[in-house]
């Protein structure tokens, strides 16, 4: 699996990759999971927001975004995390994690991180330190958990 990992600030994306991030976006979030909400939310411009992608092929295979705490007032916020269809049960999920959470220290050191999981996924981001916090609730219909990972 030739998998090119590439993190960049939201400034220094150009126009093809933002649209191949908006496109596989859509096609999962929107279609496949048959949600109709606003993808496109402000926070991918916002602050200094940055975008980890894997490309095969030319194509985006893997994806999500780290919101700047500072932004945030708060911790890293992992989001939008999504592998394309045609790339699952390769294990891109967990190299995506770990690549994110390197991405996270490096950028922001000693910083907490935070995400919002379906809520089926909390024994997988478990895996990565995370914590539920909260509880559970629904987001376009989809069960969901706030999960923290505190600083290391």
């Amino acid at each position: 699996m030739d998998i090119e990992w590439v993190c960049k600030h939201h400034s220094d994306l150009s126009k093809e990759q933002l649209y191949a991030i908006l496109k596989l976006r859509a096609e999962v979030f929107v279609v496949e999971q048959n949600c109709a909400y606003q993808d496109v939310d402000g926070l991918d411009l916002e602050g200094d927001t940055c975008h980890l992608m894997a490309w095969q092929d030319n194509h985006l295979v893997a994806y999500l975004r780290l919101l700047d705490p500072h932004s945030q007032n708060s911790d890293v916020v992992i989001g939008r995390v999504i592998i394309a269809p045609h790339a699952r049960g390769q294990g891109l999920g967990h190299i995506l994690m770990e690549q994110a959470l390197k991405q996270a220290e490096l950028h922001w050191p000693g910083t907490p991180v935070s995400l919002s999981a379906q809520a089926h996924l909390q024994g997988y981001y478990g895996r990565y330190g995370f914590v539920v916090v909260g509880v559970e609730y629904l987001e376009d219909g989809i069960p969901h958990i706030g999960m923290h990972r505190p600083s290391s």
